[in-house]
């Protein structure tokens, strides 16, 4: 089993720097997720690792391999395109054996290893068909069977649920995370919604600028995220990150009414507080109800806390009009500081316990 080691990645185009020096490791077998907004990188790094790219600088390194100087075909990986890239004039079968037929395997291994891909990914009934004759959900299981069939311990996938409608982007995740699982390989996916990266992968690199903000665990950005960036991404809705300001006792919600949450110091802090850690209570930071947006199983209520807004996320339909005065409470196990110039977490910095009298924690 192969895993992958990227030191100091980067690649420059003219004055622009598409990729930072940026260094990563996969373990043999790991679901590894490059996740990233638009232009931050994420496709550059899976194109430097495949060698579609060339590097200005820094060495990849697959099953303590060097393969920085090697022509894709050498680097034993695999790769599914965002557009699926079939052959419209070939049948599903052909597609899938594309890659062997021109590697010039003998056509018995090739039946082998497409019967084995077949029954992985259900499509004994398509395999004549051309890929006008699919759907979008067929056409991704025949690009994933073309890549798998080359049998190589490492496979890269840019984008590949992209094209699909929310259903089918659901089952593709469950069947490519068992397939990954299975059969054991190290797989790279590169994503910019962060369902399919926290759903999917036992680690999240989420990149920003041609940098790594955060390498960890999907459960370690969600619980401990490393700056106020990747606390606003991680999270459906993400976290509120709002000012602190100077107050009695210390800093508080900038403009809000309410008791101190951390103490005072040089550096100007931001607090942030995920919105299903927030509740409706009898004591808190006064509020405002501004609107609310109902989504069934709970209820994304935003609210006016002095100057600044703040999103409550709550089970059910609360009877909250605009316009309500509520009071927000939260656990100080839920309070997170960010060093407000810089955006990085600040786990040295003080958070006072709540006062937790008189709050009921129930939702309204």
């Amino acid at each position: 089993m192969s895993g992958i080691k990227v030191e100091g990645l980067a690649k420059v185009w003219g004055d622009f720097r598409a990729v930072g020096g940026i260094s990563f490791e996969t373990k043999p077998a790991e679901f590894v997720a490059l996740l990233g907004p638009s232009g931050c990188g994420k496709s550059t790094t899976l194109r430097l690792i495949a060698g579609l790219e060339t590097a200005t600088s820094g060495r990849i390194v697959i099953d303590g391999r060097d393969v920085s100087d090697l022509p894709s075909a050498e680097r034993n990986l695999s790769m599914v395109f965002q557009s699926y890239a079939l052959f419209p004039h070939l049948s599903v079968s052909e597609n899938i054996t594309f890659g062997l037929s021109v590697r010039r395997v003998p056509k018995a291994e090739q039946a082998r290893r497409l019967a084995r891909i077949v029954d992985l990914l259900g499509l004994g009934t398509l395999l004549s068909r051309r890929p006008s004759q699919l759907s979008g959900g067929q056409q991704q299981r025949v690009a994933l069977g073309r890549a798998l069939i080359a049998e190589t311990p490492v496979c890269l996938l840019d984008e590949p649920l992209s094209n699909l409608d929310a259903q089918l982007r659901s089952e593709m995740r469950n069947e490519i995370r068992s397939l990954q699982r299975r059969l054991g390989i190290t797989m790279v996916f590169v994503t910019h919604d962060q369902t399919e990266a926290m759903s999917m992968a036992d680690r999240v690199i989420l990149m920003r600028d041609g940098l790594i903000e955060q390498n960890g665990a999907p459960a370690e950005l969600y619980e401990q995220p490393a700056s106020v960036a990747v606390a606003r991404f991680i999270g459906t809705p993400p976290m509120n990150v709002v000012d602190l300001e100077p107050g009695p006792g210390g800093a508080t919600i900038a403009g809000a009414d309410g008791p101190p949450l951390a103490a005072l110091g040089d550096t100007p802090l931001q607090l942030g507080i995920r919105p299903e850690h927030i509740t409706f209570a009898d004591e808190g930071f006064a509020a405002v109800v501004e609107g609310s947006e109902y989504f069934g199983a709970d209820t994304i209520t935003a609210c006016r806390v002095g100057a600044q807004r703040m999103l409550v996320r709550t089970p059910g339909k609360p009877s909250l009009s605009p316009g309500a005065a509520v009071k927000l409470h939260w656990p100080a196990t839920a309070a997170h500081l960010f060093d407000r110039d810089t955006g990085r977490r600040r786990p040295d910095a003080v958070l006072p316990t709540q006062q937790d009298t008189g709050a009921t924690g129930e939702s309204l």
